[in-house]
């Protein structure tokens, strides 16, 4: 029994080897060319339109043929750590940030910015409630689980068959993902400065708006005073948008 379970684990592994990668591996011997072909088809096709369903300007900006191929390439090379398709697309961005080269160097980046639109969607958390009359620069804040800020080498909100720079600019791009109150997800572009500030918040919840706004001048060389207008004004632009809120402790 032992013997003849070996025998089938190894068939199947053989089986699926060339189903992943048909052109380098040979199929096991007595199967019939036609229904492999069939198989070899309906796996590889699902998975090309699963991953093209998620990431359209991925296929946009690399075309069709170039983006099967590297839908072929992740196919026969990578060995999937979740059964769910609701979480493939988090795992193929995760495989494009372990290649050492793609066929255009902003890709991995334009597929994360293209998960976390899904991402957020799907994420379960709650808003933020409303914050009151309050000032976010004398109250402990903390962000919203449904607003993410990015900060991208490439200006990946740009990007597509139309824009399709080889080399990313000389500064990053920051972008705000949120997720409003009917569900939609919206996105709007920040300042690297901005990010870094509502990353703070995130990361380290609890402390009040001067407090972050000191962390930021210190991190980036800046004098305080520079930034205490602007600051405000943006925090208090974020308190409004539901973006951060006051931090409450459970009593």
């Amino acid at each position: 029994m032992t013997d003849a379970r070996g025998t089938l684990r190894a068939q199947q592994h053989a089986f699926t080897a060339h189903l992943r990668d048909p052109q380098g591996v040979p199929p096991p011997a007595g199967l019939e060319a036609r229904r492999v072909t069939v198989y070899q088809r309906l796996l590889f096709n699902n998975l090309l339109g699963l991953l093209s369903n998620g990431f359209p300007v991925c296929v946009r900006l690399l075309g069709e043929p170039a983006w099967s191929d590297l839908v072929r390439h992740y196919f026969a090379t990578h060995r999937c750590q979740t059964p769910l398709f609701t979480e493939l697309a988090a795992e193929f961005v995760q495989w494009l940030r372990a290649q050492p080269q793609l066929p255009h160097p902003a890709l991995a980046e334009l597929a994360h910015y293209e998960w976390v639109e899904t991402a957020l969607y799907q994420l379960q958390a709650e808003p933020l409630p409303a914050p009151g009359d309050i000032d976010p620069l004398q109250v402990p804040l903390q962000r919203s689980p449904l607003a993410w800020p990015l900060l991208y080498q490439w200006p990946v909100h740009r990007l597509g068959a139309e824009d399709a720079p080889m080399q990313p600019p000389a500064e990053p791009t920051g972008l705000l993902v949120r997720r409003e109150a009917d569900g939609e997800v919206c996105f709007a572009v920040l300042s690297p400065l901005a990010v870094y500030l509502l990353s703070s918040v995130g990361e380290r919840p609890g402390l009040d708006g001067h407090a972050y706004l000191r962390q930021l001048a210190a991190a980036n060389g800046l004098a305080e005073e520079a930034l205490a207008g602007p600051g405000a004004a943006l925090l208090q632009q974020f308190l409004q948008a539901g973006v951060i809120g006051p931090l409450t402790v459970p009593g």
